[in-house]
């Protein structure tokens, strides 16, 4: 009688911090997020990109804040008790994003998470990483680097 051994492979687990824009559900690696802010006045500075809200003060430090429904070619909203800054930090840049609310903290193993689908405009579609089915709906994974990198940050 041979026995035959099944053996199960796990996939390395990533916890995303979720937030909603509307009704679509984005997240970012829990890992590069510093804190989560209420929503606070933002000082606008002229001539910034177009998604660049403008600057907060965060305890001493000068914080850009963009509007992440404008990086990701969204309708604009309006602000709301829930609306809040997420303080992300990639490749030594510190970048807050405002959104419509913060969800969950949810455990996503690599094996879930699928390529961007090429639909849509390829400027916003860069700034994904790829996208699993959460919670029975669509979570899209923001590549922060590309964000925070994105040169008309600067």
């Amino acid at each position: 009688m041979s026995q035959t051994v099944t053996k199960f492979v796990e996939s390395e687990i990533i916890r995303w911090a979720t937030f909603r824009l509307g009704n679509e559900f984005y997240g970012v690696n829990v890992m590069q997020v510093r804190e989560v802010l209420r929503y606070t006045e933002i000082t606008p500075v002229p001539g910034t990109a177009y998604h660049v809200l403008g600057i907060i003060n965060l305890r001493g430090n000068v914080v850009p804040v963009i509007d992440s429904r404008k990086m990701f070619d969204l309708d604009e909203a309006e602000i709301t008790e829930k609306s809040r800054i997420v303080i992300i930090e990639a490749t030594d840049q510190v970048v807050g994003i405002l959104v419509d609310s913060v969800d969950e903290v949810v455990d996503v193993q690599q094996s879930e998470i699928e390529s961007t689908p090429n639909v849509g405009n390829e400027d916003v579609n860069r700034f994904f990483s790829g996208v699993c089915h959460k919670k029975n709906e669509l979570l899209i994974l923001i590549d922060v680097e590309q964000l925070v990198d994105d040169s008309s940050l600067q």
